[in-house]
């Protein structure tokens, strides 16, 4: 069975920090581009950042550039969000998906994980 596992969110304060992790079950997810993907209430998901497989390309949407950092330890199989300055805005349901494409669209991506909550709240 073929399966993404987020871990890594919780509750910070408004400035603070927290690091995300994806691992997978039932396939090598080194061998697929990565993307972080998050979904507020109400609101439809976005994507946020994605990494090529090599870890030599990553995208990042606007609404996170400069605080978010995407990264990969193919040896750990296991891809990671940095997320620096939280903010209340970033609020959500944050997922990991891979996929053989590279862009933020969620709906090119087959493999999804149940998601990790995150929210930013004094």
């Amino acid at each position: 069975q073929l399966q993404l596992v987020e871990s890594g969110g919780g509750l910070v304060q408004p400035g603070g920090s927290l690091r995300l992790s994806c691992t997978a079950s039932g396939f090598t997810l080194a061998d697929y581009t990565v993307g972080w993907f998050r979904q507020a209430p109400g609101k439809e998901r976005e994507g946020i950042s994605i990494i090529h497989s090599s870890g030599r390309s990553t995208i990042y949407a606007e609404s996170v550039k400069g605080r978010f950092t995407i990264s990969r330890d193919n040896t750990k199989d296991t891809v990671y969000l940095q997320m620096n300055n939280l903010k209340p805005d970033d609020t959500a349901v944050y997922y990991c998906a891979a996929d053989e494409v590279i862009d933020l669209v969620p709906s090119e991506y087959d493999y999804w994980g149940q998601g990790t909550q995150v929210t930013v709240s004094s």
